[in-house]
């Protein structure tokens, strides 16, 4: 037998061990790197909405508010309206009614008591349990029927004025003080409404310019400033939960005190 000199028997080692290495690099070489792009978040926008059916002539009166008791500490508050020019529970024409949340029931009244969300009156007539001594404000405006108010001049009524400790309807002077009713969005929205969604609010005793007063609204966070008084869209809101706040800018830039001149909602999206 031959004998192995014991220098390369080392450098047969060392060939060996060299060799196994490489194969175990090979292994772990095989890990391929991936990167996960995570979709990206749809940005929130508020755009004006164009070309809304108009109704020229179209007038809203309060023909008759009557209280009656209802129980000892309240009573019940009916009212009743005149409409021109405009008709209930027809449908409206236009492109708007099909890309967002549009009633079946067709043209109604929105009726905004003390900026709570408003009742969408198909009748010319709302009644409405109201505690005895209580001072309140209420707009009334006629409506399309996908819920975007008419802004004529006579197409809308703001009242203000309190139930006695005695039950009675007593009328009270509206402002002159600058106000802004809150009306859309509202609610739930679900499927195809959630992908544009009417914003629309009401200005009183003044308009809006951009060097005079605005209306910020604030989404989930997010500031806007809108200085024109129009219906807008609002897009790229997530599902679930989503809160918005309108408040009466002044023209310095500051938020307007007083009655009605901020509120808050929120309105819940689903697939």
């Amino acid at each position: 037998m031959k004998k192995i000199n014991m220098s390369t028997l080392g450098l047969l080692t060392f060939a060996l061990a060299t060799m196994t290495s490489c194969k175990e690099e090979a292994k772990t070489d095989t890990t391929v790197e991936t990167t996960i792009e995570t979709p990206a978040k749809s940005e929130i926008a508020i755009t004006p909405i164009e070309d809304s059916k108009m109704f020229p002539g179209a007038k809203l009166m309060v023909s008759s508010q009557v209280a009656t008791a209802a129980n000892a500490d309240s009573v019940s508050l009916k009212t009743m309206y005149k409409v021109s020019n405009f008709e209930l529970t027809m449908h409206t024409e236009g492109h708007n009614g099909e890309h967002m949340a549009n009633s079946g029931q067709g043209q109604h009244i929105h009726y905004i008591l003390d900026n709570t969300p408003y009742a969408a009156l198909y009748k010319p007539e709302h009644e409405v349990k109201l505690k005895k001594g209580s001072e309140h404000y209420l707009l009334s405006f006629l409506s399309r029927s996908y819920h975007e108010s008419l802004k004529e001049k006579d197409a809308f009524v703001v009242e203000h004025f309190k139930i006695s400790d005695k039950g009675a309807y007593e009328k009270l002077a509206v402002p002159t003080e600058p106000m802004l009713f809150y009306s859309r969005p509202k609610g739930e929205y679900k499927g195809a409404d959630t992908k544009a969604i009417l914003l629309d609010f009401f200005v009183v005793n003044t308009t809006l310019a951009k060097d005079g007063f605005k209306v910020k609204a604030n989404v989930n966070g997010q500031d806007f400033l809108l200085d024109e008084w129009r219906p807008y869209q609002i897009t790229g809101l997530p599902m679930g939960e989503n809160i918005i706040t309108l408040t009466l800018m002044d023209a310095s830039g500051n938020a307007v005190s007083g009655e009605n001149t901020s509120v808050e909602r929120k309105i819940t999206l689903m697939e």
